[in-house]
């Protein structure tokens, strides 16, 4: 089941949303391959310290963070890739690396790669290795109200 305060969010919101079960996966490509959803279809969340606060990066999986452009378009002087251990207490009710893309419900700004606004459709972690959760992009981009912004390269 996604986690808790996600599903509470998105039912309280009256989103439609299909939970995916897959074997135990952590890389977004192992993610992708073994829930069998294209790589540019799975988001996968890279988190990013700016400026001294964690934001959230969110991105196909078959993409690379531009930190540069992810600084100029956050109009931070300084970015830097988060180790787990910085982020690891701020999502309590997920397994290590595997947090949705919603940092509205962790008190944090998100950054959405222009590219995933071009499906209909996200797919993303839901706080287990295990679970994914695909829902409409329209409804993500209502709920989380991401920073658009071409950040991203293809691997």
């Amino acid at each position: 089941m996604p986690v808790e305060k996600l599903k509470q969010y998105l039912d309280e919101n009256q989103v439609k949303y299909v939970r995916v079960t897959h074997s135990p996966a952590f890389t977004a490509q192992e993610i992708a391959a073994s829930a069998h959803i294209p790589g540019r279809e799975l988001a996968k969340t890279v988190m990013v310290e700016l400026d001294g606060h964690m934001a959230m990066a969110v991105l196909p999986a078959s993409y690379q963070v531009d930190l540069e452009t992810l600084r100029l378009l956050a109009g931070a002087s300084r970015i830097d890739l988060a180790s787990e251990d910085q982020f690891r207490s701020l999502f309590p009710d997920c397994e290590p690396g595997a947090m949705p893309p919603f940092g509205n419900l962790y008190g944090m700004a998100v950054y959405a790669t222009e590219s995933l606004t071009e499906d209909d459709e996200i797919a993303f972690n839901a706080g287990s290795h295990t679970e994914l959760v695909r829902l409409a992009y329209a409804d993500f981009a209502r709920l989380v109200e991401p920073q658009i912004g071409r950040f991203s390269t293809r691997k």
